[in-house]
């Protein structure tokens, strides 16, 4: 068996442990990252690249039918399934050199192809090597959870993982889980031909401002995808392309294949953590607000370490470590300014705090700024004007922004820039933004708040009044 020794062990080569490999090593560390499976993680290979190229089909097919709003015949599209999916591939091909083993060795990473365990707490063993490492970061992201619903083992269920491999349209795709994977995919499967019911046992997109999930939903449904929310599902049967859902209120609902969509789980299996000394949870690795493990040379980030799930926040935990690691400065890791977005049509984006949290931790002094996406022109001139943008703002500075509508992940970027560096809404109303642009919405939000102190103030117009006397 090789032994090795290095400066950082990054287990795990996805969106957290590539930034770890690459920064580190730029900045002089010497770094051994192991994978045993693909370069580049869920993210690139089953979630985010592959699931956009999809939506990016299903868009396509639905502005071909609904073309004659803008002057132009509506058509029915002929999908090819098969075809959809090769444009899925292509889109991982142009990206996946960004995260191959050839680039990481370019660098200077040493790339090993193996599963790594924990034999001590300060050596992981991976295949024919051991390796001892003066900080160690676990990147092993997470998995579909399948639910123990009973006969659902007995059937050929879809994952995000296990989608991507289906060359065959749907003609009917029950998805149990009405979260952002569930929702994306069966909007997307619905533009592109099938037949799709959402299976959700609470309520759809649950997690996001209900006010703006509420925008979403109903135009999903106005789209034609059945929703049934409250419904658990009891039992799952049938056999492959005829499929039946039973949930708890007795309701029954039929189909060809069934994605399941219930969240994730932490993929901590085979790691031998309790011999490094490392606790869990329930949901993950447990960390502090350094992103520290229970053994203090071992760190854990990304969908592992049990918070919020997204590809951009394993990158900004990177940054977070690599600070501590390489140049022993104090770094914690804080979920204020974190911004996601869920890419159904319309959008729906999230920053900070809702609604909701906002009153409850800030009270009377709150006030919350609402913005129409209909009274943008850019929306009206492309039809797109279903949407609102809320911003949540105490003593004159967001704390929170919550949108839904036509590009909402993008208009959010504006809001996390600014709660990050706690910026005030007057620093947003000084903003020149391009006329007509979706992203002019934002200004205008900041335009609202300022509003009825400008126009609506006796003291404004009184002082206005004053002045304009005295003016030669």
């Amino acid at each position: 068996m090789e032994k090795i020794k290095t400066d950082v062990l990054v287990i795990g080569a996805g969106s957290g442990g590539l930034s770890v490999a690459a920064g580190a090593s730029q900045m002089g560390a010497s770094v051994v990252l192991l994978e045993a499976h693909k370069m580049g993680g869920d993210c690139l290979n089953y979630g985010c690249v592959p699931s956009k190229a999809l939506i990016a089909s299903g868009k396509v097919a639905y502005a071909m039918s609904h073309a004659d709003r803008y002057g132009i015949a509506s058509v029915t599209p002929q999908v090819d399934y098969a075809a959809a999916k090769d444009h899925v591939a292509d889109v991982i091909s142009q990206i996946e050199p960004m995260d191959s083993q050839d680039r990481f060795e370019g660098m200077g990473v040493r790339v090993i192809r193996e599963h790594g365990r924990f034999v001590s707490p300060t050596e992981v063993e991976a295949g024919a090597y051991r390796i001892t490492a003066r900080r160690v970061v676990i990147a092993t992201g997470s998995s579909p959870f399948v639910p123990p619903i009973p006969g659902l083992e007995k059937l050929p269920y879809i994952t995000n993982e296990t989608l991507w491999e289906l060359r065959e349209k749907p003609e009917h795709l029950l998805v149990i889980g009405g979260g952002p994977i569930g929702m994306e995919m069966a909007q997307a499967h619905l533009r592109l031909g099938s037949k799709v019911t959402v299976i959700e046992g609470a309520v759809a997109l649950g997690k996001d401002d209900p006010e703006m999930a509420a925008i979403v939903i109903d135009a999903l449904r106005e789209e034609g995808l059945e929703i049934a929310e409250g419904s658990n599902a009891k039992e799952v049967r049938g056999t492959s392309g005829a499929i039946e859902v039973e949930t708890e209120d007795g309701r029954v609902f039929k189909g060809s294949h069934i994605l399941v969509a219930v969240g994730r789980k932490a993929n901590t299996a085979g790691l031998d953590l309790d011999t490094a000394g490392i606790k869990t949870t329930r949901s993950g690795i447990e960390v502090d607000d350094t992103l520290r493990t229970s053994n203090k040379r071992v760190y854990a980030i990304g969908d592992v370490a049990g918070g919020l799930q997204f590809t951009h926040v394993a990158g900004y935990h990177a940054g977070v470590i690599i600070r501590s690691m390489l140049f022993g400065l104090p770094s914690k890791a804080t979920t204020r300014h974190i911004p996601w977005a869920t890419y159904t049509q319309p959008e729906l984006a999230q920053v900070g705090l809702t609604e909701a949290q906002a009153k409850k931790e800030h009270g009377t002094k709150l006030e919350v700024v609402r913005f129409h996406f209909h009274h943008n022109d850019r929306a009206i001139a492309e039809r797109k004007t279903r949407g609102l943008i809320k911003v949540m703002v105490v003593k004159g500075r967001p704390v929170g922004a919550s949108i839904a509508g036509e590009q909402a992940g993008e208009l959010i970027n504006l809001w996390a820039l600014v709660i990050a560096n706690k910026m005030k809404m007057s620093q947003i109303a000084n903003m020149v933004a391009p006329y007509p642009t979706i992203g002019e919405l934002n200004k205008r939000a900041a335009g609202a708040y300022f509003s009825p102190r400008l126009f609506e103030s006796d003291t404004v117009k009184k002082v206005v009044g004053f002045v304009q006397k005295w003016l030669p």
